[in-house]
Order: C-alpha cells, then sequence, then structure tokens
C-alpha cells in the first residue's frame, strides 16, 4: 500500500479561488477534495462530535476507495484526560460507526500539559475494537518512555510523528506496522509554508522507518492557513516520486494557487 497524502480538514475559507473555484458552494467542496486527494483527516469531530447521520453523509459523498482518519473527540482526551473511557469511547464509535469501509485510523491527540499515565492510556486503547487502527500524538514529554512505547507496540498503534517548525518533536520510534505523520507548520515564507528540502528528508524518514513498500503511512498536513497545506502535499508528493516509493493521488500544481495566509 502507498502513503496516503492528504490534508486536515477540508473546509477553509481561504482556500476558496486558492484550490476550490470561486464560485464552488462550500456544500460541494468535499466532491471537488476528493477527486484530487484520497484521504483526509476530520478534525471537526475534536472540537464537537457530530450525529451519525453526518457521518453517514460523509460516507456516502464519498468514493469506496476514500479513506477519513477521525481524530477523536476532546472529551475523551482533554476533559476526561483518558479517565474512565468506556461510555465515551463506546459513543465516540457509536456515532462515527456509519462511516463504515470508509473509515481509517482514529487519532488520538493528547492534551500538551498531560504528563504520562501508562495505566490510563492502555485502559483507552483496550475500549477500542482491534480492528481499528490508533494513532496517538503526545504532547508532553514524559510520554516517551519504554513502557508507553511497549503499550503502543502490543496494540500496533502508531506513534504520531509531528513536525513543527520543520523538527521532528518525537523520538523516532515505529511502534507498529503502519505510520502516521502530522505536518504542523513550516518555515519556508510565507509562513506556515514547508520547504522543500524539509519535505525531502521526512519522504526519506518514511522509507527508512517503513522500508516495505506494502506498509502503509498516512500523511497529514495541518498547515492551512494560505492553502499551503494542499500546495506542500503536492510537494511532498514529488518527494515521494524521486525515490520511488508509491503514493496516494494529490492534485496538480497547476490546481493550487498558495500564498500569504488571509
Amino acid at each position: 500500500m502507498p502513503v496516503w497524502i492528504g490534508t486536515s480538514g477540508w473546509q477553509y475559507k481561504d482556500w476558496r479561488g486558492r484550490f476550490y473555484p470561486p464560485k464552488l458552494p462550500q456544500v460541494q467542496w468535499l466532491e471537488h477534495y476528493v477527486r484530487r486527494f484520497d484521504t483526509v483527516e476530520v478534525n471537526n469531530t475534536f472540537y464537537r462530535l457530530p450525529k451519525p447521520e453526518t457521518f453517514a453523509s460523509w460516507r456516502n459523498r464519498v468514493p469506496l476507495s476514500f479513506v477519513m482518519t477521525v481524530k477523536v473527540n476532546r472529551f475523551i482526551t482533554h476533559i476526561k484526560q483518558l479517565k474512565d473511557p468506556e461510555e465515551p469511547v463506546r459513543r465516540f464509535l457509536d456515532a462515527a460507526a456509519p462511516l463504515g469501509p470508509r473509515t481509517g485510523p482514529m487519532l488520538i491527540q493528547l492534551p500538551p500539559r498531560l504528563a504520562v499515565n501508562p495505566d490510563r492510556l492502555r485502559d483507552t486503547l483496550d475500549h477500542f475494537p482491534r480492528s481499528l487502527r490508533l494513532a496517538v500524538e503526545f504532547r508532553h514529554q514524559s510520554w516517551f518512555t519504554d513502557e508507553v512505547a511497549a503499550i503502543l507496540c502490543d496494540r500496533n498503534a502508531a506513534l504520531v510523528l509531528t513536525d513543527r517548525n520543520e523538527r521532528l518533536l518525537e523520538p523516532e520510534w515505529r511502534t507498529a506496522d503502519w505510520g502516521y505523520v502530522r505536518f504542523h507548520e513550516g518555515t519556508e515564507p510565507p509562513w506556515p509554508h514547508y520547504s522543500e528540502a524539509a519535505l525531502a528528508e521526512w519522504a526519506e524518514r518514511i522509507v527508512r522507518l517503513w522500508p516495505d513498500d506494502g506498509a502503509d503511512v498516512f500523511a497529514y498536513f495541518n498547515n492551512d492557513p494560505g492553502c499551503w497545506a494542499v500546495a506542500d502535499a503536492v510537494t511532498f508528493a514529488g518527494c515521494l516520486d524521486r525515490i520511488g516509493r508509491s503514493r496516494t493521488k494529490v492534485p496538480t500544481s497547476d490546481e493550487v494557487a498558495p500564498g500569504a495566509a488571509a
């Protein structure tokens, strides 16, 4: 399987005229997106848990081959802080169930001030079915221990590798037979654009960590201002092409016109 390339969300107002045609109604943006990408990371599920009907609508608007990664609701991670996860995890999964075969990994992003608690992590992961791929983004340095790595490995859960200011924020661990990468912010002007050199380094890192071209690696660009997420996804795809790693489709370079953040 390829490196799956997408963006963290698709509904950004300043993408109108830069990626979406100026007169295209916003209600048709998802259809435009899925003709140019094969995957997306759904972020609004973190802030507010949509109704099952919303997930069903997304399922019906995308091809069967399209993969929707879903960010776990903040009630589980930020309010409960992984404590007593059974009921909120079940509620989240029940809401998302209508996605059916379009369901990709579940992204569990922890708060930056939440220090390591291996028992809570293990308990939370255990309440998700093992058929689901789970990716965990730690934002407190105390989590990077051998015990936590072992928990992730046992669950075949991916440690999310994140880039901010063109710097890797986590240890270069491979905890699963698949991978997950998030690009938050580059340093190339105009902000938050990534340099091609930084993206080429990431392409090489992915090949080094997952040398088997059959391994799924999900790579999402979260640097949405100025439509740089789309533009940098296109550049990243070119970096993968140059080293011979297969990847999913992205727009052509003439389909995106990034610029300074609005």
